[in-house]
């Protein structure tokens, strides 16, 4: 609502609703509304035009900008200066190669007693995860004492702390690519006790093996056998959720070349597989006496009678092994790195793929170091991206607890609470609806309303008058990674003029349309 006060005194922390869609409009072509009243502290959601979020002006990016806002969650102060000086290559070479629990702990003496995660040189990270305590144990057992809403809110605030502070920013840009690719709905069944797990064993352990691997760890977990409902597939009554799921969205996609008959014959291969429902509650279990036993064939592969569990290892080998799981997977990659997905870079990677039997980092390692990557066209932050850029671009320290896990919310990217089993859409047009939303974010995080997260805007303003710069050209510099001139910024500069107070003007400079893009 807005107010009817039309006094021109102007309310501390807020800024005027002309203003604020004034700047939508620069780029969005949102139609200013008339008059001067000060903006509430929570815009109400409109609906947008489908253009709601067009491409900022062409600007020339510096590559490692670039490289930080598509490897990374966007830099933090000081990693543009870093990564210039140790150069792009390298830096792509270091972040394929995170430490693992066996580089850290070869004895495995540690890791019954830590989490997977906590086994890296991150301790910024390290120590804000570990205060979640047993809520992330891979033990199963101890997870169906906890509640379910809590567990999931736990999952929700370690992926937030680590995309924001972890040093491994390409291991949790590869975490979101195959939580989405691999999505499961946290809230059917078991899932906030199975998804926990499956975060941890699935997706982080082989975010950078083989797509096998992956693949394997995936058709074995309790919380993707529960959500595509295998666990109910039996001879006789086979249930093909899982099966055609595995074929259109996990390997070879909805051109795969796959028939009816092939999901069939899928689902038949894994009847039988399920999970412990009692003393070993969520580890994989082979059921023979429900298993369909019978030949089959899969893609032309003949499958011999009498496989027992191995009809669905087989399975897994051909989806694996397969050329059209190799573009389908190239092709994903592109968008989410470049935007676009160019037909000679998806061949190329495609190659890679078959070449290296499914190898992840060197499918991932060409697309990173390509010119493509650094001159291809913008690509718009979905909410959970342009949430955690804004707390690395200035520093912000925060639990990220509920507060912060409603905004995302609001914005319309839940993690783990999207139904279908396609992922949150990459798709710019998908998230026309989430501008005002983000506004709401902006205003609350540049005001310090977020309960347990704090923007420092004393050591902000400190930074920059030591580098020379008044506070508002420091944030510019902070939110964008660039000179403070640069022309493109232009628009977001002129509003320091009716914006002194820093704080406000924080809020501008990321609800600017520029910020919304990476």
């Amino acid at each position: 609502m807005i107010s009817q006060d039309r006094e021109n005194k102007r309310q501390p922390g807020k800024i005027r609703r002309r203003e604020a869609l004034q700047l939508g409009a620069a780029a969005a072509g949102i139609v200013a509304l008339s008059g001067c009243e000060p903006m509430e502290q929570q815009l109400t959601p409109v609906s947008l035009p489908t253009d709601a979020f067009p491409p900022p002006p062409t600007r020339r990016v510096a590559p490692s900008v670039r490289l930080l806002n598509r490897a990374a969650f966007g830099p933090r102060p000081g990693d543009v200066e870093r990564v210039d000086q140790i150069g792009l290559a390298a830096f792509v070479e270091e972040q394929l190669h995170p430490p693992t629990p066996e580089t850290k702990d070869p004895i495995g003496f540690l890791k019954d007693h830590l989490h997977l995660n906590d086994l890296d040189d991150d301790p910024a990270c390290t120590w804000r995860v570990r205060a979640l305590g047993d809520m992330l144990t891979t033990d199963t057992g101890l997870l169906f004492d906890e509640d379910d809403h809590r567990l999931v809110q736990a999952l929700r605030q370690a992926t937030l702390l680590r995309a924001i502070y972890s040093r491994h920013q390409l291991l949790e840009r590869m975490v979101e690519f195959w939580s989405d690719h691999f999505n499961i709905y946290a809230f059917k069944g078991a899932g906030p006790q199975y998804k926990v797990v499956d975060d941890q064993t699935t997706i982080r352990q082989h975010a950078f093996g083989r797509f096998r691997d992956l693949l394997g760890a995936s058709a074995h977990s309790a919380a993707m056998l529960g959500y595509l409902d295998n666990t109910v597939n039996r001879k006789g009554v086979p249930n093909e959720n899982y099966a055609r799921e595995l074929m259109e969205l996990h390997t070879l996609g909805v051109n795969g070349g796959y028939t009816q008959h092939d999901v069939q014959q899928v689902a038949r291969c894994l009847t039988g597989w399920s999970s412990e429902r009692h003393w070993r509650r969520g580890a994989f279990v082979f059921n023979a006496a429900v298993h369909d036993n019978g030949e089959k064939v899969v893609l032309g592969h003949r499958i011999p009678p009498g496989g027992g569990v191995r009809d669905g290892e087989r399975v897994l080998d051909i989806l694996a092994a397969h050329p059209s799981t190799a573009r389908h997977l190239a092709t994903k990659l592109c968008i989410y790195f470049l935007g676009e997905a160019p037909d000679e870079m998806v061949k190329r990677l495609a190659g890679i793929y078959l070449k290296t039997h499914g190898d992840i980092r060197s499918v991932v390692r060409p697309l990173l170091n390509s010119p493509e990557l650094l001159e291809s066209k913008p690509i718009l932050k979905r909410p959970f991206d342009y949430l955690v850029s804004t707390c690395r671009a200035l520093n912000v320290d925060t639990d990220a607890g509920l507060p912060l896990q409603q905004h995302l919310e609001k914005m319309g990217q839940p993690l783990f609470a999207w139904p279908m089993p396609d992922g949150f859409p990459e798709r710019a047009s998908a998230w026309t609806g989430t501008l005002i939303p983000r506004w709401n974010y902006a205003m609350d995080l540049s005001a310090n309303r977020l309960k347990n997260t704090l923007l420092n805007w004393t050591a902000l303003t400190d930074a920059g008058e030591k580098r020379g710069l008044s506070t508002h050209d420091s944030l510019v510099e902070l939110a964008f990674a660039c000179r403070a001139s640069d022309p493109s910024l232009a628009p977001v500069r002129e509003c320091q003029k009716s914006h002194p107070n820093p704080a406000e003007y924080g809020a501008v400079v990321l609800m600017s349309p520029e910020f919304q893009w990476r």
